[in-house]
This record gives structure tokens, sequence and C-alpha cells, in this order.
């Protein structure tokens, strides 16, 4: 029964996690809230927040565990992709927390991991399967055939969807960070209140730079018939920004799932929190007669369990690396 200690450091959440036989004992996370005044994260800032963090998290992931550092079996890291100086930070310690314990290393594409944290919990889904990966920096569409064997079949070809929503947030002057903050007002608003665009990408990919254009200038001319419009509208701006962003994703997942048969789709990535996207895809499910797999809320945002659940794969077919890896900004999928 394998004992492995992950480590995720790829932006700005510090999180260390204990998994036992393929089970999450343990899952803490330190988040930063030294970027809310900059309105978005501060690379140095970030990594300098890794190092004060990564001891105290890991220490108490074991305790809360309630195993010892000798229990521990291997050590699973995010390489990347991610910012490179906080990466740094959590694969300079998995190295020699690993070094120290003579135990292997275990290298986690942090992309990956967002996928299988659907194997933490049941029930679990079964290959092949569809996975709309949506975050800060990524929207993609994967088609997983087995644990490491995915292909990316559609992406954005500019912003992603979570870009869309933290740079709606500050047209509107909410502060960072915004997605969320958009999610929350789109609750009490009504979707159908203003109407934007939809961009007419071919194939399954995705663009949402015309669509944050076409918001900016929305606000612009609206705010010069009346200054107090956003502040009059927030709710149904928020709302109705966060349906034309939720069904551009579902879209494009629909067309996907009939192009290869599929009926199995999952969604993950921090953006996988918001209520709008969760909503629509139990409606759409209903009408399509998809069996959807959807992650616990914890399970969304950058954490260590998902890091752990794929180093535990990783762990049982041997895929280890040696002290000379490095982390990598950009990561091949």
């Amino acid at each position: 029964m394998a004992t492995i200690l992950a480590i995720e450091s790829s932006c700005d959440e510090t999180s260390a996690s204990i998994c036992k036989d393929g089970k999450i004992l343990s899952n803490i996370i330190a988040t930063q809230a030294v970027h809310e005044k900059y309105g978005g994260v501060v690379p140095e800032l970030a990594s300098r927040a890794h190092q004060q963090n990564i001891i105290p998290v890991v220490v108490e992931a074991i305790l809360a565990a309630k195993v010892s550092k000798k229990d521990i079996q291997a050590v699973a890291f995010t390489r990347g992709p991610g910012l490179l100086g906080s990466l740094l930070v959590g694969t300079s310690f998995a190295k020699g927390f690993a070094l120290a314990l003579n135990v292997p290393l275990i290298e986690i594409n942090h992309m990956h991991a967002h996928i299988l944290a659907h194997f933490i919990d049941d029930p679990k889904p079964a290959f092949p399967f569809l996975c709309l990966t949506v975050s800060g920096g990524h929207t993609q569409i994967i088609l997983v055939r087995d644990y490491f064997d995915m292909e990316i079949v559609g992406e954005t070809t500019d912003d992603a969807a979570g870009e869309a929503f933290d740079k709606t947030a500050k047209i509107l002057g909410l502060p960072y960070p915004g997605g969320p903050l958009v999610d929350k007002q789109a609750r009490i608003g009504n979707p159908h209140a203003f109407v934007f665009p939809e961009p007419q990408i071919p194939g399954l990919n995705f663009s949402f730079s015309g669509l944050k254009t076409s918001i900016l200038y929305f606000v612009k001319d609206h705010k010069k018939l009346d200054p107090d419009f956003v502040q009059n509208n927030l709710a149904d701006i928020c709302a109705s920004v966060q349906y034309r962003i939720v069904t551009i994703l579902l879209n494009k997942l629909k067309k996907a799932a009939k192009q290869y048969h599929i009926s199995d789709v999952a969604i993950a990535g921090g953006v996988s929190a918001n209520s709008g996207l969760r909503d629509l895809l139990t409606e759409t499910a209903v009408k399509e007669n998809w069996q959807i797999y959807i992650p616990a809320f914890e399970y969304c945002t950058d954490n260590a369990a998902m890091i752990a659940i794929a180093g535990y794969y990783k762990y049982i077919h041997g895929d280890f690396v040696g002290q000379d890896v490095s982390p990598l900004a950009r990561m091949d999928f």
C-alpha cells in the first residue's frame, strides 16, 4: 500500500497531500492574499510566498493524514506547466525530501492532474471519456483514453475562459480574483437580460478575445448614456456574460461528444467550480443523455490531492524520475 506525499506549487496556491493506496488522507492548501492589491498574480511574490508556506503545509498534511515521514514511499510533484519560480520551489522541496528519505520522485503534468482528480472519489469515469478542462490559463477539450493517454482535440486560440471571467470582472470594477465574484452576482441576475455574440470558430477550438472586446465596448457605450449603468445592472450583466461563456464551452463540448461518439463527459479546472457551468452541464446531460462527472469543489482549483492521485497511478507503473529533473514553465501535454 503505497503512501505518497504530493506537492503542488504551479501558481499561487501552496498545497500538500498524502495519498495511501489511492485514497486521499489529507489535502492542505495555503492561498496567497498578497496578489489582491495588484489585480493579478505577481510571479516573484508568489515564489516567495511558496518558500514561506511549503514547510508548514507539508507538516500539516502529514499530521492530518496521521502518518509519519518514514511511512512515505514516494514524492509526487508538479513539474509544469506554471510559473517557473513557483514550480522551482515545489520541485526543489520534493527533490530534497525524496533524497533525504531515499524514495523515488514522480513528476506530474498539472493539466493531467486536473483530469485525474475525477479518480479521487466515486463514481469514476470509464475510458474513453471527454473532459472539458477550464482554468485561468487553459481551455481544452481532452479525449481521455487511459490514465496517461490523453489527446487535446480542441483548445482556445487566444484567451482562456477563466481569463474572460477575470477580464469581465475588471471591466465591471470588481476586485481580484474576479471570476468567483461574477459567478456570485450571476446567481441573482437574469442570464437573458443582455445578449453577447458567440464566436464562430471552426472545429472544436475556442476563442474568447472577441467576446472580451464586445463586453468592453458594451459597458463603455452604456455608461456614456448612464454613468450608473453597471452599478444598477451588475447582476444581469454578470449573468448574461456567464451564460455566453458557458454556452460557448458547452456547444463545443456537444460537438465533440457527437464527433467521437462519447457520452461520458467530465469537467475539470478552476472554472469547473462555476455554478453556471455546473447547472447548464447538468441540463445538457439530460438532453444529450450524457453521464457526467463533476469534481468536488476542493478538487477544482489547484490542489495537491490531484497531484497525489496522478502520482499514485504513476507509482503503480514504476514511472519515476531522477534528481536531475527540473521544472518546466511550459510542458508538453
